[in-house]
């Protein structure tokens, strides 16, 4: 079949890769122009992201990264005051990533024409683009995250989004950045400290090409912080520039204030070692934490996957590994099914699990939540 992915970050490559290897013509649409190489970091390579990558022949990217040989919760004046044995790795984002772009042939990833609409007939299904062309498929699927274009079709009166009450503020710092008391306190380990309202964390993640090796990694931190209401969260996501971006604030677009503000925030009530981390990142940048529960995954022969269909809080570690789930899942049900009973099928399997996920990262995001 013709089968076009309006995504091409994880989720719409874990499809992409698997559609191809079943001889299935396969066209990714990314709207961002020079790919995405670079936006990531680390993540936890769960089950489902080593079989995707056994089914491809290349398990072994999911095998080379950076263990946090224990979990740990420091005090406020930076004592540890639990010690958990429980290794983990993070594995390059970058390197999933370009593995999985590896798997899709060439002329089948399209840069830089962002997919504007989407719409189907009995007997194919169209992809409108920011540059005017239209597309045809025998399916369509949406994987273009948060804010899908593609769940507007699937789920007309549910399209929107939930905010959650509280933000995550992120740093990722070249290893050599980090102070010598900070590395001592925190490598080699994942670190979590908490108070009210609030959340810190913080590990080592594989450097920006996927290095493993000491003084080539670097330390990823995430402070989770409270920001009621929407008035506070447009805020908090306007720009340097004055404009009001709808889910997230990249590198160099914070004002100069709320850096400044953030590394005053964490010099009165963060631990040394992790206020050391924030104060130590020039470029901090800030993801709102929202949620949104699909009550359908597919419509005639148009299916979502990954956050398009589940945006589930980051506390789970569990989204990419969400979303190759969903892929294995729709791959094998277009195997043995015709197109439209093949989503029908795909959706009663994973609906399910999608609401499993987020109900869990809710558990988990509770203490965070504004009152």
């Amino acid at each position: 079949m013709r089968i076009g992915i309006v995504g091409g970050s994880l989720g719409g490559l874990f499809a992409a890769a698997l559609l191809h290897a079943d001889g299935h013509e396969v066209h990714v649409y990314e709207r961002a122009a020079g790919g995405l190489v670079g936006r990531g970091a680390g993540l936890v390579a769960q089950h489902e992201i080593f079989e995707v990558l056994r089914r491809l022949g290349t398990e072994s990217v999911a095998r080379v990264g950076v263990i946090a040989y224990e979990r740990i919760v420091l005090a406020r004046d930076g004592s540890v005051t639990s010690t958990e044995p429980t290794p983990q790795m993070q594995v390059s984002w970058d390197g999933l990533y370009r593995a999985l772009l590896a798997h899709v042939p060439g002329g089948g990833y399209h840069m830089g024409d962002a997919v504007i609409g989407v719409e189907q007939s009995a007997n194919e299904a169209f992809i409108a683009l920011a540059s005017g062309q239209r597309r045809s498929f025998d399916c369509v699927i949406g994987a273009d995250g948060i804010g899908s274009v593609v769940r507007s079709l699937v789920t007309p009166t549910q399209r929107d989004n939930h905010y959650a009450g509280y933000v995550a503020w992120r740093g990722l710092l070249p290893e050599a950045d980090v102070p010598t008391h900070a590395a001592s306190a925190l490598f080699e380990r994942f670190a979590f400290y908490f108070e009210p309202g609030s959340q810190m964390l913080g590990y080592l993640v594989p450097g920006p090409s996927g290095e493993i090796a000491p003084a080539r990694r670097r330390y990823n931190w995430v402070w989770y912080r409270q920001v009621p209401g929407a008035a506070g969260l447009r805020r908090t996501l306007t720009d340097a520039e004055g404009r009001e971006h709808p889910y997230s604030l990249g590198r160099g677009e914070v004002p100069a204030e709320d850096r400044e503000a953030l590394y005053k925030a964490a010099r009165e009530s963060l631990p040394p070692p992790f206020r050391a981390v924030v104060e130590a990142e020039p470029t901090p940048f800030v993801q709102a934490i929202f949620d949104h529960e699909s009550s359908r995954m597919a419509s005639g022969r148009i299916a979502l996957l990954g956050d398009a269909a589940f945006v589930v809080r980051p506390h789970t570690a569990m989204g990419a590994a969400k979303a190759a789930g969903d892929a294995m899942t729709l791959v094998a049900a277009l195997r043995r099914l015709p197109v439209r009973d093949a989503l029908v099928a795909y959706e009663a399997e994973r609906l399910p699990v999608g609401r499993r996920v987020s109900a869990y990262g809710r558990q988990l995001g509770e203490s965070l939540q504004p009152a």
